[in-house]
Order: C-alpha cells, then sequence, then structure tokens
C-alpha cells in the first residue's frame, strides 16, 4: 500500500497519534459537557459548584502530568500507553458507578487525567519525535483525531442519554476504550523504537536539542504559552455551559446541537490549511493567525443574537482548533527539539489541563452573577486577542 509522503515515514505510528487523540475524546469537555444537565439535577448542583468539582478534578489531573508526563521519555511507547488506558477507563467506571456528588472528584480526576491529559500528550509526542519530514502535515494528521470524537462520541452518547440515562453511557466508554482502542493502540505502539534508543538525526529548527529546564529559561516559552492555553479555555467554558449559554440566548437545545456539526466541519476543514501554513510559515508564526478565527467568532457571539448566530460563531471557533492544536503541538520540537520532547510537552500540556480546570469555575461565576452571553463574549474576544499580541512578540532561538 502507498501512504502519502508525509505518512510513509512511518504509517503505523502515524495511525497511533491519530486514534491516541481520538480516544482523548473520552476524557474531553466536548464529551462530558452531555452529561452536565443530568449530573446537575440528580445531585441538585448550581454551575458554579458543577464547574468546581470538575475544575479541582481537573487542576488535580495537570499537576499529575507534570510528573507522568516524563515517562513517555522513559518507557515504551506501549506502557505508556497501557497507563493511560486504564486511567481512562477507571474514570469512566466511577462516573457511572457515582453515588452522590463526592463520587464524582475522583472519576473526573481520572477521566481527565488519561484522557484529556495523557491520550493528547502521547498523541502529540509522537507526531512530534518520530516525524521529522513534514512535521506540520503529520501534525494536522493527528489533530484531525478531535473533530472525529467531537462529531461522533456526543451524538452517540446523547441518543444512550435519552433513553437510558447519564450513567449507562459511561459504562459503555470504559468498555469501548478498553476492548476496542487499548489492543488497536497496543498493536500499533509496538513499532515504536524506545524513546532513549532514537537516533536524534531531527534537529530543531531554531535551536539544539534543550531540556526542560532550558526552555523554561527561554523568554519565548512564555509568549507563546498564553497563545496556546487561550483557546482550550475558551472553548472548554463554552462547550461545558453551552446549554446556560443557549437559555440566555434564546436558543433551542436542537439548535445548538445542529450548530456543533459546523463547530466539527470547522474544526476538519481548518486542518487542511494548518498543515501547508506550518511547513511554510513555521508553527512559530502561525500561532496568532490561528487565533484569529476563535476572535472573530466571539465578536459574533458578543454582537448577534439572530437564530443564525450559533451557527456561525460555533463554525468559527471550531476553524481556529484545526491551527492552534497544530501549530502548538509542531512548535515545542521545533524550536526545543524532539530529544526532551515528552518532557517540555508535559509542562505546556500541564497548563493546558489546568486552564481548562479553572475555565468551567470561572464561566460558571460570571454566569451566576448574571453576565450576559454578549458580554462573555466579547471580555473572552478581547482576552485571545491579548494572547495573540504576546505570540507575536517571540523572536527565533540565537
Amino acid at each position: 500500500m502507498k501512504y502519502p509522503a508525509f505518512v510513509a515515514e512511518n504509517p503505523r505510528l502515524a495511525l497511533y497519534a491519530f486514534l491516541a487523540i481520538a480516544t482523548s475524546g473520552f476524557g474531553q469537555t466536548f464529551f462530558v459537557s452531555v452529561f452536565g444537565a443530568g449530573i446537575r439535577a440528580e445531585f441538585a448542583l448550581s454551575n458554579s459548584s458543577y464547574g468546581l468539582y470538575y475544575g479541582l478534578a481537573t487542576l488535580g489531573s495537570a499537576l499529575t502530568l507534570l510528573k507522568l508526563g516524563e515517562v513517555a521519555d522513559r518507557w515504551d511507547l506501549w506502557r505508556v500507553t497501557l497507563l493511560a488506558i486504564l486511567l481512562l477507563a477507571t474514570g469512566c467506571l466511577l462516573l457511572g458507578l457515582a453515588p452522590g456528588w463526592g463520587g464524582l472528584l475522583p472519576g473526573f480526576y481520572l477521566l481527565r487525567l488519561g484522557g484529556q491529559a495523557m491520550l493528547s500528550h502521547l498523541g502529540m509526542t509522537v507526531a512530534g519525535r518520530y516525524f521529522g519530514r513534514s512535521r506540520g502535515r503529520i501534525m494536522a494528521l493527528t489533530a484531525a483525531g478531535f473533530p472525529v470524537a467531537e462529531a461522533s462520541l456526543p451524538a452517540l452518547a446523547g441518543l444512550l442519554l435519552i433513553n437510558y440515562g447519564w450513567r449507562l453511557p459511561w459504562f459503555i466508554a470504559a468498555a469501548t476504550v478498553i476492548f476496542l482502542a487499548l489492543p488497536l493502540l497496543l498493536v500499533l505502539a509496538r513499532s515504536a523504537v524506545h524513546p532513549q534508543a532514537l537516533v536524534q538525526d531531527q534537529d530543531s529548527v531554531e535551536g539544539s536539542q534543550m531540556t526542560r529546564g532550558q526552555m523554561l529559561r527561554d523568554p519565548g516559552f512564555y509568549l507563546v504559552l498564553p497563545a496556546t492555553l487561550v483557546t482550550p479555555f475558551v472553548i472548554t467554558a463554552l462547550l461545558f455551559h453551552q446549554v446556560s449559554i443557549a437559555a440566555l440566548q434564546g436558543w433551542s437545545l436542537v439548535t445548538v446541537s445542529q450548530a456543533f456539526i459546523g463547530f466539527a466541519l470547522g474544526h476538519f476543514a481548518s486542518l487542511f490549511l494548518a498543515g501547508p501554513l506550518i511547513d511554510r510559515w513555521s508553527a512559530r508564526r502561525s500561532l496568532p493567525v490561528a487565533l484569529l478565527p476563535l476572535i472573530a467568532g466571539l465578536l459574533v457571539l458578543g454582537f448577534s443574537n439572530a437564530s443564525w448566530t450559533p451557527y456561525l460563531y460555533l463554525s468559527l471557533i471550531g476553524g481556529t482548533l484545526g491551527v492552534i492544536n497544530t501549530a502548538a503541538g509542531a512548535f515545542w520540537p521545533e524550536r526545543y527539539g524532539v530529544r526532551h520532547v515528552g518532557a517540555i510537552r508535559s509542562v505546556s500540556q500541564a497548563a493546558m489541563v489546568f486552564s481548562t480546570a479553572v475555565a468551567p469555575l470561572i464561566l460558571g461565576l460570571l454566569l451566576d452573577a448574571g453576565f450576559s452571553a454578549a458580554t462573555i463574549g466579547l471580555l473572552m474576544a478581547v482576552l485571545v486577542g491579548s494572547c495573540a499580541l504576546l505570540a507575536l512578540m517571540v523572536r527565533p532561538l540565537r
């Protein structure tokens, strides 16, 4: 079988990276948000209290990832994969069995650690480490796992939710992860060379092979980090409280559900632009550009309340995801090399998880305080614009 040139370097690991990202969807907010109304109703939780529990669990997973993420540089890929899948599956089971709101905390913690944190980290780390040619394109292929999961998992969970309640889908998710995703990922991971035995012939574009400590002393890291965090922060907040946002705007749940098709399509379509853009311009130059559709989408939310607004604003927001995920994934090996990319990515990934931990709580407090959806959209647009300006100030390493 003939593969595209950018995949032919290692077809098995290209598929592994894509599947790892798609499987992480079970631990992502776009999947968890489907169950929000049912969980809050059963345990009598407000928007802010539900956001607080979710945020605390996500924060715990971010802190854990700072240490656990390093194993991607020291363990065989199949061992790290097994760990991540077991964490994710256990989180699904604990949520399905939760007897009260206290049971949500360990379930959310393991769900976020195994899914959003570890599997996302592994997918992007593998794409950055084992592929030197056309890194932008392979990152775009890897990031395509996100819209595939966005377009399928919430819809399937919603069908089960309507007929069987919010608990059964979590048991089905655990079974899917263990009996379908795990065997596939383990077979594909067997072809990966141990990270410490990998011949390091993929030097970084801007600098040498840098350690995590050297990265933390680079001022450019702190200028670009907000640009990589603001998109998951904003989107997590909006998706987690999508039902409340829809109620404020007078949109039906059917309308919002249909509009999320545009979100997934915008995400998927932007991936075709992301790879060639990054390979041509570099990830560093592409990051600020990637935030423009997100700013536009938030301005639409801020200035319009028409029936077509959710379709346009969600499509624009989705259009940022494809480029920002690809550019952020490619930036770390491009600037700092691949030798310590697992440890380096663990910092950015933990920071990303932390940002998504506080996002539901902050937006929940704003909603409970009576802020309108339009005001929230405009505030977020200013935040994203500020992060884009910071990213523009990053200069190549000397």
